[in-house]
């Protein structure tokens, strides 16, 4: 093999056999100009992206971080797609006020006419896998997060103003039967009738999946509802029962079966590509955001269980108050990262919006946070596409991709004394529930409880010298602590037994007077 100067001094291979390589490398050259260049996930920046081997035709080598980093990142790059509402398709989007209803709420967001919140919009099928048609027929989830400056709001809903099931201990076992048969692994219309023929709950909704609306024609043309009973309060803390509807400006169009049929032949993305292009062409899909309200007094005298997810609330009785407008006008830049990882929860709230005693909603309160800490991960609020628009401080830490921006080296723990530590404020405290039996609140464990005279007993039973190895082992620990909680915590010892409290004091040199207070 000949090696040759290049014009630029640079060592060129030259020959017959070598000409080949040099085309090659020209052609890599090209395509990298004027270009960032690729680097490992680390940052290093990376050379001619081929395996490196011991001569041509040689086997790989081990040193070869590049493939190897490629290759374990490659059996990674899927997360376990959602037990349920597994499709979906997502865009950002703006929420406008074009009502005052600060006479029902507080949530900030909702404070003025003509305010602007961001918002992310995540359309789904309910019972498909990802590889499911968007023409099926079945329920769309219409899942809506609102980044707002009290936190984020998560309205997760259907495109039903109901669900099959009220009770929650149904659900799991609902959703079974709309999945594979663990026999045959197929669809199975034996298991989804077997199930709502013992339930006859789920008939309104079985009514509206098989009816003209049961197969949306996209996603544009639906409205989305948040089906639970929810409660609005405001700055008076008046509480009052509600139900959220979004009603598509679009209009409502559907397919029927040999329609939805024919597009699945030939598109099995049909919802997805809809509403991708229609953004991109800037044809702005938009919903009017409505609440109907309803009193505790109207409450305890509705002809239904209010808070039941089979029941609607008729609109006659209770009008459509409007609160806003909805727009989606920016498409996501990478699916995996902003749809694949959003994650939505009945429990991310914020003040002024809350829950009810409604039990299906209660059990998601749980379930829904739950289901995206296993999937995606503990600290999946973090990702961009989850992570609040507004300052949070919190005591929760640590886990898989904790990043700990925001709270550093900060206090981890409370009740605490430190200086700068987050503290809960009352001003957010929700009205009470008077349930007639039982009045729900957050009640303070350390009211109307005796933590001292057993602590006292125990120390009386200690004889002089134990008393004295027991309270200099404390000094000892205690001593490390600040003054202000020294003498906070030696109030306590001098409660249980004012002998107890004086010598911890003594021992620690605290000069206390009226130490019993």
């Amino acid at each position: 093999m000949l090696w040759e100067e290049g014009s630029e001094g640079a060592a060129c291979l030259t020959g017959p056999a070598s000409r080949e390589r040099n085309s090659a490398s020209d052609r890599e050259h090209a395509m990298t100009k004027k270009r960032p260049p690729l680097t490992t996930a680390d940052g290093a920046p990376l050379g001619r992206q081929h395996a490196l081997t011991a001569g041509p035709r040689g086997p790989l080598l081990m040193q070869d971080v590049q493939l190897l980093e490629q290759m374990q990142h490659f059996n990674r790059e899927r997360v376990p797609e959602r037990v349920v509402h597994a499709k979906g398709s997502g865009a950002y989007g703006t929420f406008t006020v074009t009502r005052d209803v600060t006479r029902y709420t507080k949530a900030a967001f909702l404070g003025k006419v003509g305010k602007t919140t961001e918002t992310f919009l995540r359309f789904s099928t309910v019972a498909g896998e990802r590889g499911a048609a968007d023409a099926e027929r079945d329920v769309r989830g219409f899942a809506l997060k609102f980044y707002t400056e009290e936190g984020n709001w998560d309205m997760v809903g259907n495109n039903t103003p109901v669900f099959f099931v009220r009770d929650p201990h149904k659900f799991a076992n609902f959703i079974h039967t709309q999945k594979r048969d663990p026999r045959t692994n197929l669809r199975d219309n034996d298991m989804q009738w077997d199930f709502w023929s013992q339930c006859p709950e789920s008939l309104h909704q079985v009514t509206i999946l098989f009816s003209d609306r049961g197969i949306p024609a996209s996603l544009r043309h639906l409205h989305g509802f948040g089906s639970h009973t929810y409660s609005l309060i405001n700055a008076k803390g008046e509480r009052v029962w509600c139900k959220f509807h979004f009603k598509t400006k679009q209009g409502i169009k559907n397919l029927m079966d040999d329609e939805a049929a024919a597009l699945i032949a030939q598109d099995r993305e049909t919802h997805q590509r809809d509403l991708f292009g229609a953004i991109e062409r800037r044809e702005f899909p938009q919903w009017t955001f409505y609440i109907q309200v309803m009193t505790q007094a109207q409450a305890d005298t509705f002809r239904w269980n209010p808070f039941d997810l089979t029941k609607v609330w008729p609109h006659a009785e209770y009008p459509l108050i409007e609160v806003g407008t909805l727009e989606l006008n920016r498409n996501p830049e990478n699916y995996h990262a902003e749809v694949e990882l959003s994650a939505f929860s009945p429990s991310a709230l914020v003040p002024g919006i809350g829950v009810s005693p409604d039990k299906m909603l209660q059990a998601r309160l749980m379930s829904y946070a739950d289901a995206h800490r296993y999937r995606i991960g503990n600290n999946y609020q973090q990702l961009p596409v989850n992570k609040p628009r507004c300052p949070v401080h919190h005591y929760q830490r640590d886990g898989a991709m904790a990043t700990a921006e925001g709270y550093g080296g900060r206090t981890n723990y409370w009740p605490n004394t430190r200086e700068g530590a987050p503290a809960p404020d009352d001003r957010y405290n929700d009205p009470v529930w008077d349930l007639g039996h039982a009045v729900v609140d957050r009640y303070d464990s350390t009211v109307d409880h005796d933590d001292y005279t057993q602590a006292g007993n125990l120390y009386r039973l200690f004889d002089d010298a134990h008393r004295d190895r027991l309270t200099t082992r404390i000094a000892g620990a205690l001593g490390d602590a600040r003054a202000e909680i020294q003498e906070l915590q030696t109030r306590h010892f001098y409660r249980a037994d004012p002998d107890y409290g004086q010598r911890v004091a003594k021992k620690l040199g605290l000069a206390l007077k009226d130490l019993g207070k």
